[in-house]
């Protein structure tokens, strides 16, 4: 394990100020077995988190910056605002043109992208190793620089709104998975969808973007991710004379309502230009920290993942009543939902599936998955989190992800060391504590006259 205290003395020397200080803050272990690895913790002065994981297996670099806001952190009526971010930060800046910043990268043989969802944002590049510095710089500026004035706002608004007419109000399952969320959480703010409602894109103002931006584009809400072939050295110097001098800001204490338990089903009705019937089934589920997850993750791979799941030899294979069927526990920083869903085959009712599912569910209540079931499930679940494991970026992703979700940049391994350990007994705990039919949600989408033709 190195010591970082003469490289630290080194660095804080060109210090401007004591937001610029660097300090080590700790190092936490990344991988198993031989291919053991570890994370390297660094703080500024302004509350910046560095994550530095030396990989030398290609000349590359990915750089990630994740900030500790999404969805949640908005407020009825300023829905949408986190993602909308997502757009205006690939904007103009006070020293880049709109469009410079993606121009720049494609031009140095790098990829660049975002993301944002319920409990976080993240912007994130892949480069030569010899790039490092571009994307300091391009991150850092637009940190800090970001032009939010009519045009700029007015602009992206409408690509939201485009965005949002396309994979909500004109898509099936997105106007569906809207309506679950909004039905089955009635004051967390997981009951608003991330894009926001149409509404509240339309009536942004630069106003309130700017607002937005000044409390949580902030360094001591974000952690910066470096994964590849790098020096800590390097990498701390580029960051410290890039973002020593951003200033920190008061994140406000977050104001969010705990959803109080569901004591009957609710059930929604939609009729969409759909050719079959389609249901969404959402069970009260565990946040992703909590010790149950893994149990429920498995019992969903058993029912529901591959050819082999109770489900799919069910539903598809013996009764013919669906062509497609997915599960997921969803991975919140908060309780979420067990997802189920299903699209009927033309002529078949939700009544008819719901009736065929529910025998599946109660046998996951009542009885223990056998070994061969549970062993399938820990190998599929572990051939997934590692296959994400491949790459530079992945794995920038997932540390990213879990240090922001969790504060553990190695809960991906600890996720797999759960897998393991969970018991054919701890999934049937898991099915009688979560599949409950009174505390469900159910979205049923019947097919517009005429749709089918």
């Amino acid at each position: 394990m190195p010591s970082f205290e003469s490289l630290l003395d080194k660095i804080n020397q060109k210090a401007a100020s004591p937001t610029a200080k660097v300090r080590h803050t700790g190092s936490v272990p990344f991988g198993t077995g031989a291919a053991l690895q570890h994370i390297h913790r660094f703080e500024l002065g302004n509350g910046l988190g560095v994550l530095v994981l030396v990989d030398k297996s290609a000349p590359t670099v990915s750089y990630h910056t994740w900030f500790k806001v999404g969805s949640r952190h908005e407020r009825p009526g300023k829905t949408g605002l986190a993602h909308l971010f997502e757009h205006l930060m690939f904007n103009e800046t006070e020293h880049l043109a709109a469009g410079e910043f993606d121009k720049k990268l494609e031009e140095n043989g790098a990829e660049s992208n975002a993301a944002t969802w319920f409990d976080w944002t993240y912007y994130h590049e892949a480069l030569p190793k010899d790039r490092l510095g571009l994307a300091v710089k391009l991150e850092s500026d637009r940190m800090a620089h970001l032009v939010l004035r009519d045009p700029q706002v007015v602009s992206e608004k409408e690509v939201v709104a485009n965005e949002r007419r396309y994979r909500v109000e004109d898509d099936v399952e997105g106007a569906a998975s809207e309506v679950l969320y909004k039905t089955a959480f009635t004051c967390h703010p997981y009951h608003w969808p991330t894009i926001g409602w149409m509404e509240d894109i339309q009536n942004f103002t630069p106003e309130d973007c700017a607002a937005f931006y000044r409390t949580y584009y902030a360094p001591n809400n974000a952690v910066v991710v470096v994964v590849g072939d790098v020096r800590e050295a390097d990498v701390l110097a580029k960051i410290q004379a890039a973002y020593g001098g951003i200033p920190a800001a008061e994140i406000p204490a977050e104001d969010t309502r705990p959803e109080p338990p569901q004591t009957a089903e609710r059930r929604v009705e939609l009729k969409k230009p759909t050719a079959s019937e389609k249901i969404f089934v959402g069970y009260r589920g565990p946040a992703l920290g909590d010790a149950d997850h893994p149990a429920l993750t498995i019992l969903s791979e058993i029912l529901t993942a591959g050819r082999a799941s109770r489900l799919y030899q069910r539903l598809v294979v013996a009764k013919e009543l669906v062509t497609d069927l997915r599960g997921w526990a969803s991975t919140f920083r908060d309780p979420g939902l067990y997802e189920l869903t299903f699209t009927a085959r033309p002529g078949i009712t939700a009544e008819a599936i719901l009736a065929e599912v529910e025998p599946e569910l109660e046998r996951l209540r009542t009885e223990v998955v056998t070994p061969e079931e549970l062993e399938r499930a820990k190998a599929r679940l572990e051939l997934g989190a590692l296959q994400a494991l491949e790459t530079a970026s992945g794995k920038a992703e997932q540390i990213g992800f879990y240090e922001t979700v969790l504060g553990d940049p190695n809960a991906a391994f600890r996720k797999l060391e759960a897998y393991r350990r969970t018991t054919a007994g701890e999934v049937r705990t898991a099915a009688r504590r979560y599949l409950v039919d009174s505390a469900r949600t159910i979205v049923v989408v019947r097919p517009e006259t005429g749709a089918a033709s």
